[in-house]
C-alpha cells in the first residue's frame, strides 16, 4: 500500500504543479512493473486543447515512452475522478487499473462539473445539447469494409 500512496502523492503533487503554472488542478501518474512511466499534469489551458486532460496527457506520454497503445500491464494514478472523457481514454487504453484521490464531488466544489457529461450521454441523442447530425453519403462503410479485408492491419 505504501507505494499505491507514494504513486498517488507524485499525482497530486502534478496536479498542485498544474495549478502554479496556470493549469487546472489535476494530475496523473502511469506505472509499469513499479516503475513510472509517465507524471503529467493537466495541459488544457496551457496548449490550448481542451483534450490535454491529466489522465490523456499521462496515457500519450506512457504509450511514446513504451512505444505501443496498449497499456493492459499498467496502472494510473489521479489526483481525481476521470471525466468521462478521461474514462474513455482509459478505456481505449486498455489500462489495467486506475486509483484516485478526489471525487467527483470534490471537483464540482471547485467549478468543475463532469456530472453534466455524465448526464447528457445517458439521454437520447435527440435530446442531447450538442446536436449530432447524420450525414451519410454513399461510400459511407467503405472505410470498414477496407479495414476488415486489410492482411496487415495493426488491430486495437
Amino acid at each position: 500500500m505504501q507505494m499505491h500512496l507514494q504513486y498517488m502523492q507524485q499525482a497530486i503533487e502534478m496536479a498542485q504543479k498544474s495549478v502554479s503554472v496556470g493549469g487546472g488542478p489535476f494530475g496523473a501518474v502511469v506505472v509499469q512493473n513499479g516503475k513510472i512511466v509517465a507524471s503529467e499534469h493537466n495541459q488544457v489551458t496551457l496548449t490550448c486543447d481542451p483534450t490535454a486532460h491529466a489522465e490523456v496527457v499521462a496515457i500519450r506520454s506512457a504509450c511514446r515512452q513504451l512505444g505501443r497503445f496498449n497499456l493492459s500491464d499498467c496502472q494510473l494514478y489521479t489526483s481525481c475522478f476521470p471525466c468521462p472523457m478521461c474514462i474513455g481514454a482509459i478505456y481505449w487504453a486498455h489500462v489495467g487499473k486506475v486509483w484516485y484521490a478526489s471525487t467527483p464531488v470534490d471537483a464540482a466544489q471547485a467549478g468543475f462539473d463532469d456530472q453534466f457529461i455524465y448526464e447528457e450521454l445517458a439521454l437520447p441523442i435527440g435530446k442531447r445539447q450538442v446536436s449530432l447530425v447524420q450525414l451519410a453519403p454513399p461510400e459511407t462503410g467503405n472505410e470498414f469494409v477496407l479495414w476488415r479485408v486489410k492482411l496487415d492491419r495493426i488491430d486495437y
